[in-house]
């Protein structure tokens, strides 16, 4: 019977298909990459979501987080994931947590219920602690790097933390998962040189948590949210 995964049943089969309904996947940052893996995993028919972040959705965020309209300007982008979710597949278990996540919150999260977890946060700090704890419980995680700043979206690579070169997000997280023995990570990145934002202080003052704040674009993130989904989909189907 037709259903609206019926296109990807023709390429992924039956089985695979089952397999990515019963699998539990957790997003770590709905923003810009996170939300486009998001609605990738929703329609590719993962049957639970665990959706993270604490932040609401605001007027800056519509030129490229796919949750942000101004209809949902003030949500919380978490619930506004979720809703989005239960419109693509009301079948879906969907949980939300209006958490930042750092190592005081990392309690919060039990992370051998997940089949795989995606790290789309922007701090360094929590993205340790979620790489540590995810390897500790043996879930496998893939980390988003930095894709702020930058304009080409064919430049985004697959690759192992230790094998990155270019990004200054990259080159940070492999010195600090190397001192604390972390023997792998898969990751998406880009060697695109990012550029340097114009000076804009009314932003800035919107986003007072940053020392400064990046450009952003429609396209950049996106695509690296939709490598990460598809990383996802084809390591869960060959469990």
């Amino acid at each position: 019977m037709l259903n609206q995964f019926s296109r990807t049943e023709l390429m992924l089969g039956k089985e695979a298909m089952e397999k990515l309904f019963a699998s539990r996947v957790a997003v770590f940052g709905i923003g810009g990459v996170g939300g486009y893996a998001v609605e990738a995993l929703a329609r590719s028919g993962v049957g639970a979501l665990d959706l993270i972040d604490n932040d609401v959705v605001c007027l800056t965020n519509i030129n490229r987080q796919i949750i942000a309209t101004h209809k949902t300007i003030g949500k919380y982008k978490a619930d506004a994931a979720a809703e989005r979710v239960s419109e693509i597949n009301p079948e879906a278990k969907v949980r939300t947590f209006k958490t930042f996540y750092m190592p005081e919150t990392a309690e919060q999260f039990d992370f051998s219920e997940y089949d795989y977890v995606i790290d789309a946060i922007d701090t360094v700090t929590g993205k340790i602690a979620l790489v540590e704890n995810a390897y500790a419980a043996g879930t496998p995680i893939i980390s988003s790097m930095g894709a702020g700043n930058k304009l080409d979206p064919t430049a985004f690579e697959v690759a192992d933390i230790y094998k990155t070169s270019v990004c200054p997000l990259a080159r940070v997280m492999r010195y600090e998962l190397k001192r604390r023995n972390i023997p792998a990570l898969k990751v998406v990145y880009s060697k695109e040189k990012p550029i340097v934002p114009v000076e804009d202080t009314e932003v800035s003052e919107e986003c007072p948590k940053r020392n400064q704040v990046p450009g952003s674009n429609a396209f950049v993130p996106s695509v690296a949210g939709l490598i990460i989904a598809g990383e996802v989909i084809k390591d869960l189907i060959k469990r």
